[in-house]
């Protein structure tokens, strides 16, 4: 039940980020929690890889290289999924931040980021 209402709140995050955000758009809740779910799926893979390799330079600038994956990966999901588009690298950094935000407050509100 846990994972079924993480999918909906990741769902609502990136509907509500690319509602907000100019140059970000998606087609739909389905498309959504599809975009949602693919931005994960490739921070933990390809970000997880990509982080390794640059683990000197992010720690020389605290964690910026990170955030940088994180934006490249929202850009390579808007470019192989035809639901969510972003136009540039700075919408896509404005809706990784607003995604994470809303991401969060949700989480908090509906109870899912408590361990039972």
């Amino acid at each position: 039940m846990r994972f079924i209402i993480e999918l909906i709140i990741t769902g609502l995050a990136v509907m509500g980020a690319a509602y907000v955000v100019p140059g970000a758009e998606v087609s739909g809740f389905w498309s959504a929690m599809l975009a949602g779910i693919l931005i994960a799926l490739t921070n933990a893979t390809v970000g997880t890889i990509l982080r390794f390799f640059t683990l000197p330079l992010n720690i020389l600038t605290l964690g910026l290289i990170s955030f940088i994956i994180t934006v490249l990966m929202v850009m390579l999901v808007s470019s192989i999924m035809s639901g969510f588009s972003v136009s540039g690298f700075f919408s896509a950094m404005f809706f990784a931040i607003l995604t994470a935000v809303i991401q969060m407050i949700l989480s908090s509100l509906f109870g899912t980021n408590r361990e039972n």
